[in-house]
């Protein structure tokens, strides 16, 4: 656990915030397609889910707040159904929509996605992206007069669709020069924003392939040792004291004047249907700068808010709990069964499939790292409860166990398979798994389902049992003995 990084997360509560960009609608159409359309060759999808969330900078403002920010929102929308709908959802985050402007002669920025099972299968855009009328120009322009300093940081979200127009964005300058505040540009064109001072820019790739006129795009894997070369030309284009260059699956360059880059790295996460990660990479990087951290640090954060997006589905949030339990290795523990089973309750809610297993995991050795692998791969979320040091004196002798509860948890929380922990103190975990009532309950070992006491219980809820066998010659007791007979020889 990173004492820094929690203590920081814990300082976003209360930060003011000012976020000034495009307001989107995205509208998910969720079915299944088992026809072909008789007019055409095209599937016919049966819509049974559909699904409204604010997009853009909008899920920009709701990352904020749901990281714990005070967050205003200004932006200029239709006066349409879409508009409604985006404005109660932002509301309903405890957003301050008052700033929002209804324009009766634009339409709301909409994306729906229609998709069949897993597979996306069509986007469609609507909505006006020619620039802001002249009056609601300057209705924002007085509005970021009157509130530009009284934040803790401003977000600037572009994406090219009429609302930062010239004007706006050299009123930004003016502020800035004025009285230096945390500024994170989000943008498109981020050559724009050169003369304005801000505290930080984020390109993606795409973008900075865009911004440094780079004719020849790296493959996949070698674009940020190609971007690396960049860093003061980047610093010098954007007219910011930092840039955090995100690269895709590659992590992240973050630059600053005088300074080697500083890389943070990211993982692969196999979904395809996750949108948004750069919208919450941006809004925990501003909250971490807010609060007094560094930029390594900033950049650390900010990318494991969006790792947690990358797990989740459609356009997306990452609460202050779900970041702090990102970070915190000992929060996979929760000694708590029901707070542990209100976790899962979360889970649940988006659809993910839930995995438990059990067991002392001791000496943690390779067989328990490809175990718990097995398990995690039959779900998407592993729970691991652990024999308390009690119950494995019990069970394996007063010798035992070698690591404390404490030292076990440390252990299994740098695992990327375990998902959460907790501990039992009985010689089963049946009363564990009649509060939890896990979807798939695994064991490993000799057991047979007919013999595994757990089972009548997990099956009389409607979950289903599965026995994996234990690699062979890989156990806590073989170690130990090893491990004595080497005292031996060596006396």
């Amino acid at each position: 656990m990173n004492s820094s990084y929690l203590a920081a997360i814990d300082r976003f509560s209360g930060l003011n915030v000012l976020v000034i960009g495009d307001a989107m609608l995205d509208v998910y159409l969720d079915g299944s397609a088992n026809r072909i359309c008789r007019e055409a060759p095209v599937p016919i999808v049966d819509i049974r889910d559909v699904k409204a969330v604010p997009g853009g900078a909008a899920n920009t403002a709701v990352n904020l707040a749901q990281l714990g920010a005070r967050v205003h929102y200004l932006s200029v929308v239709g006066c349409d159904h879409e508009a409604e709908l985006l404005k109660e959802s932002l509301a309903s985050h405890g957003l301050d929509i008052s700033l929002v402007i209804c324009d009766p002669t634009r339409r709301t920025l909409t994306k729906q996605r229609v998709a069949a099972g897993s597979q996306l299968l069509v986007r469609f855009d609507a909505g006006t992206i020619e620039r802001v009328c002249r009056e609601h120009e300057q209705r924002m322009i007085d509005t970021l007069n009157e509130k530009f300093h009284e934040m803790d940081a401003v977000v600037v979200s572009d994406y090219g669709y009429g609302i930062l127009t010239d004007t706006v964005i050299d009123a930004l300058r003016v502020l800035q020069q004025k009285k230096e505040n945390i500024l994170v540009i989000d943008a498109k064109s981020l050559d724009k924003y050169s003369r304005v001072g801000a505290t930080v820019a984020k390109p993606n790739y795409q973008e900075l392939v865009t911004l440094l006129a780079i004719t020849e795009p790296a493959p996949a894997g070698q674009r940020s040792e190609q971007i690396r070369l960049y860093g003061q030309k980047l610093l010098k284009k954007t007219g910011t004291k930092y840039v955090t260059a995100t690269i895709d699956i590659e992590g992240a360059l973050l630059f600053q004047h005088g300074k080697e880059p500083y890389r943070t790295f990211s993982k692969p996460v196999e979904n395809t249907r996750a949108a948004g990660a750069g919208d919450t990479y941006v809004s925990a990087l501003t909250l971490a700068l807010a609060s007094g951290s560094s930029i390594e640090v900033a950049g650390e954060i900010a990318k494991s808010a969006a790792m947690v997006i990358l797990q989740k589905s459609h356009t997306a949030t990452c609460t202050q709990n779900e970041l702090r339990h990102y970070l915190g290795s000992s929060s996979k523990y929760l000694p708590d069964w029901q707070g542990l089973n209100n976790r899962l309750a979360i889970f649940r809610k988006e659809g993910k499939r839930i995995v438990f297993t059990n067991g002392c995991f001791d000496l943690l050795h390779s067989g328990h790292v490809g175990y718990l692998e097995q398990a995690r791969d039959l779900g998407d979320v592993l729970v691991l409860g652990l024999n308390s040091d009690a119950s494995i004196k019990r069970l394996k002798g007063s010798n035992r166990p070698i690591n404390n509860l404490y030292e076990r948890i440390r252990i299994l929380s740098g695992l990327e398979s375990v998902t959460l922990m907790t501990s039992f103190e009985e010689d089963t975990p049946i009363d564990l798994l009649e509060v939890i009532r896990p979807d798939l309950y695994v064991k490993g070992g000799d057991y047979t389902v007919e013999t595994l006491p757990e089972a009548p219980v997990v099956r009389a809820y409607g979950g289903k049992v599965e026995i994996m066998p234990f690699v062979q010659d890989r156990s806590t007791t073989n170690i130990i003995s090893r491990i004595k007979s080497m005292d031996k020889q060596v006396a």
